[in-house]
């Protein structure tokens, strides 16, 4: 009798093996971490994508990471980081004075919106409240200052063929809207795009590809960084990982929220004891589409950062990673002028 080949047999092993795994979406590849993320993501009653990375190791955890998804106001950071562009080319600097008129203002979150108009604020006080306090007046103002295509035009010229602002926050649109905008809102983007976006900003890299900061960037950089330290909206990412009175040091955590009815998003970068970590979570499709500090987006995101962090960085978060200066310490905002 002819021996049979053991091959189909050990194929079919192979494949029953692996069949729970590859029904869930998962890749038999995927690291526990990664496994891990998916597993929470998947518990939650909404959508959910998720890239994260450790720079001092290039680690990373992906799922649906290049997915097309609304930023709200995580779109913010383009502008930021338009803004720290064009005041490092001296298009613009910190201490413009800006004036806020009634028709600038618009609701929202923010405060400027209650101002009484018209009042004069410097354009760091404007990029201030626009990126801590996700204040949506600001975000206006700041527009009109930077210039729509200019965000625009910069997102593309780092490669970020899926991350748009398309318009102002409240007002209508003063140019024909592309066929998406009605299904993403005031900007898209996708995980990794801002997860790019928020690594640019924290390692201050302002020229041209992975050029290392000059003494004037790093100067930008420190300021825009103080900003993004002293988030206002700590509900999601920082959740579980910075209980800490954080207002002595500096928070170990930059990030920037953006959050609709049923989208809840958060970007950051968390200084840990083994560098730098950029979390970049988006949630949306939420059945849960309360806005208290427990809606179960936040909670969900806040599962994931802490899953990430205590992986890569058991020992927790240390400020210091933060530092951006050549001496080792950040220079104080208060210090800087341009």
């Amino acid at each position: 009798m002819p021996r049979r080949s053991p091959l189909p047999v050990i194929v079919w092993i192979l494949c029953c093996a692996h069949a729970p795994i590859l029904a869930a979406g998962l890749s038999p590849a995927r690291s526990e971490l990664e496994s891990q993320v998916a597993q929470i993501a998947g518990r939650h009653h909404g959508q959910v994508a998720v890239f994260a990375e450790a720079l001092s190791t290039g680690q990373t955890v992906s799922l649906r990471s290049d997915e097309p998804v609304a930023t709200a106001s995580v779109i913010k950071l383009a502008i930021l980081y338009e803004a720290m562009r064009q005041i490092r080319q001296g298009l613009v600097h910190w201490s413009d004075p800006v004036t806020v008129s009634a028709n600038d203002q618009t609701a929202g979150s923010g405060v400027l919106g209650y101002f009484d108009a018209p009042a004069t604020l410097s354009l760091k006080d404007v990029l201030f409240m626009m990126t801590a306090l996700s204040d949506n007046t600001a975000t206006n103002i700041a527009i009109d200052r930077l210039g729509l295509q200019a965000v625009n035009d910069e997102v593309g010229r780092l490669g970020l063929k899926s991350t748009w602002l398309y318009k102002k926050i409240g007002k209508p649109a003063i140019e024909p809207m592309p066929a998406d905008q009605k299904r993403f809102g005031l900007g898209k983007t996708t995980a990794a795009e801002m997860a790019t976006l928020m690594r640019r900003i924290v390692t201050c890299r302002l020229g041209e590809g992975d050029a290392p900061p000059t003494e004037s960037d790093l100067a930008i950089c420190a300021i825009s960084l103080h900003m993004l330290r002293s988030q206002f909206y700590r509900d999601g990412v920082p959740r579980y990982l910075e209980a800490a009175d954080s207002s002595e040091e500096g928070s170990a955590i930059a990030n920037k929220t953006g959050a609709l009815n049923a989208v809840r998003n958060d970007v950051a970068a968390i200084a840990t004891k083994n560098g730098l970590v950029i979390v970049s979570i988006f949630t949306w499709d939420n059945a849960d589409r309360s806005w208290t500090d427990d809606t179960e987006a936040y909670l969900t995101m806040a599962r994931i950062a802490k899953a990430i962090v205590n992986a890569w960085s058991p020992n927790g978060l240390d400020a210091q990673a933060f530092r951006l200066m050549p001496s080792g310490t950040d220079l104080p905002p208060s210090r800087i002028r341009n």
